[in-house]
């Protein structure tokens, strides 16, 4: 299995855990997942603290909503 390495374009390692729980959870099931369900795969009890990164994911284009709910997203550049 292969080193992930922290890609800083777009934040810090909480953000590449998010980013890579999305893209199997995409990958998986089609969609993203939710905040809550989100927190718990990444081991986070604040959801509130994995929306903070998920706005920043958007923020830098990693992530796009198309809808309100994070569970439209999808992967950016």
């Amino acid at each position: 299995m292969g080193v992930l390495v922290p890609d800083r374009r777009h934040g810090g390692d909480a953000e590449q855990e998010i980013l890579c729980c999305i893209r199997r959870w995409i990958e998986d099931k089609g969609e993203g997942p939710s905040v809550r369900r989100l927190a718990h795969a990444v081991g986070m009890s604040s959801t509130a603290s994995v929306a903070y990164h998920l706005a920043n994911l958007e923020r830098s284009g990693a992530l796009i909503r198309d809808g309100r709910g994070w569970n439209t997203c999808r992967l950016g550049h």
